[in-house]
């Protein structure tokens, strides 16, 4: 831990067309930021410059060369900018490939800071794929970016909106090809992961309900062989394991029974199974964390939004919360209590 026992969190800007800036700046601007951690912006001083314009929030913008002086004043945002984007190239709410690779460098220089222990976790604001895509990356996602950065082998995107956490098998791949990793070894795998995970934040012996692939969990094999030759297989051993593993459990209930405090977990099968739940349950609230990195990863739950970007408008509420579980993480509070 840090200065004064607090943690010093990276907050990268995200995309600088989209709302990043602008939600980032409404984050810091909340007193209950500077009084549990450290921020430093890994971003565009100029970016932050004009959401500060935009939003009136009563802080000043302040460059800084030395990641360990930053976040001590309340009133001003140190960012870290590493030259990498002039002004005249931002295009607020326009996809721009330069913004795309600026906003993934921000990403890497974060995870750097991360892994040389100059921060104690990471809390994103949102990037777009297709600007990162058109910069030249095959990994367009935090997750995939820092797995790559961090050499980790097993990482796993998890959804949270107030008590329902949702661990995806699978995410940036398309549905054809997301059915095609619900295997066993596989799902044993992120059971494993979740389990591991879980312990270290708190819970003594999470309970994970695993999600069926198909129209309710197959009917028997009516509807498909994936619960019976893949999920199943794999609970049972994970519950071999010591796992406290459930399922599958046809997904139109499972994630009502973990709101209903029967679960502390749900693996999912891929994206839009597990983003669609959380997003409808605590759209303002939600926020990501990744499990398996080796360091803490935590983010909005939102995109670029780029159809509000530069009126003002958004709402910076999963950004502080995405902070706010950074912060948890980070001091070892764990989510038992979050």
């Amino acid at each position: 831990m840090t200065t004064a026992q607090k943690p010093a969190i990276a907050i990268t800007m995200g995309d600088p067309c989209g709302i990043g800036p602008e939600v980032v700046v409404k984050a810091m601007a909340d007193p209950r930021v500077y009084a549990s951690c450290r921020p430093l912006v890994v971003g565009n001083v100029f970016a932050m410059q004009q959401a500060v314009s935009l939003t009136g929030a009563p802080v000043k913008i302040n460059e800084v060369e030395d990641p360990n002086s930053a976040g001590l004043d309340s009133s001003v945002i140190d960012v870290v900018d590493i030259g990498n984007l002039n002004p005249e190239d931002i295009t607020v709410g326009q996809i721009n490939p330069t913004c795309g690779k600026a906003a993934m460098e921000w990403v890497t220089k974060a995870g750097e800071l991360a892994l040389a222990g100059t921060v104690d976790a990471l809390a994103t604001a949102p990037l777009n794929k297709a600007a990162a895509s058109l910069a030249g990356y095959k990994s367009i996602g935090h997750m995939e970016l820092l797995q790559e950065l961090s050499k980790t082998k097993t990482v796993a995107t998890m959804l949270m909106a107030k008590n329902l956490r949702v661990v995806h098998l699978s995410t940036h791949r398309s549905l054809r090809l997301a059915c095609d990793l619900v295997k066993k070894d596989r799902i044993l795998e992120y059971l494993q992961l979740t389990h591991d995970s879980f312990v270290k934040f708190g819970f003594k012996s999470p309970r994970i309900a695993t999600a069926a692939l198909n129209p309710h969990g197959s009917d028997g094999g009516l509807l498909g062989d994936e619960e019976a030759q893949e999920i199943a297989p794999a609970v049972e051993e994970a519950k071999r394991a010591g796992i406290n593993a459930f399922g599958p459990i046809p997904a139109d209930i499972v994630f009502h029974q973990a709101i209903q405090d029967q679960y502390d977990a749900v693996l999912c099968m891929y994206h839009d199974q597990g983003h669609i739940p959380v997003k409808v349950y605590g759209f303002e609230e939600s926020i990501t964390a990744n499990l398996g990195l080796p360091f803490i990863r935590t983010s909005v739950d939102h995109g670029t939004a780029f159809d509000i970007a530069g009126k003002g408008v958004a709402s910076h509420e999963s950004m502080l919360e995405s902070i706010r579980l950074a912060v948890a993480l980070a001091q070892g509070n764990g989510l038992a209590d979050f």
